[in-house]
């Protein structure tokens, strides 16, 4: 069975324009990436939770935050990695300067013996569908495809 994650995009409409959330992974590896680097904000699950609990749990975990709304399923997406992403869409808002993270341990430098505190989302931010496109990773790509696809009320 392929490892599965689930994740909530955000969206909004802004002058006009739907933006959506993504949050940008945190640590020395992700340091100095930008575009194909961001994400929905998503997570693993095990078999015996319920995916869009999991999304719910993993988008308080990313970013400090809760998410009400009208939860709209999407197709799950298969990452190149074999990974399958769960995600929901919702209409909500966020402010990314109340981002609050968890964080992770790691041994940084390598081989140093010295373990270090990363956040496992260093920053968030809104971006417009086009500009999501260059900036989300690629796997996840099918995601705005699908958002794009929601009739708007």
């Amino acid at each position: 069975m392929p490892r599965q994650s689930a994740g909530l995009l955000l969206f909004r409409e802004s002058r006009g324009a739907i933006e959506v959330l993504l949050v940008h992974p945190g640590g020395p590896f992700w340091a100095r990436k930008d575009d194909g680097a961001w994400s929905i904000p998503k997570g693993e699950f095990d078999a015996d939770e319920e995916p869009l609990a999991a999304a719910r749990r993993e988008f308080a975990e990313e970013t400090g935050a809760t998410v009400h709304g009208e939860f709209i399923e999407l197709q799950p997406v298969r990452q190149p990695s074999g990974k399958i992403v769960h995600a929901w869409a919702v209409r909500a808002d966020f402010d990314p300067a109340q981002l609050r993270s968890n964080t992770f341990s790691m041994e940084w430098p390598p081989k140093s013996g010295q373990l270090r505190e990363f956040p496992e989302v260093d920053r968030a931010a809104w971006f417009a569908v086009d500009e999501a496109r260059a900036k989300i990773q690629p796997g996840q790509l099918p995601l705005l495809d699908q958002l794009d696809q929601l009739p708007r009320s």
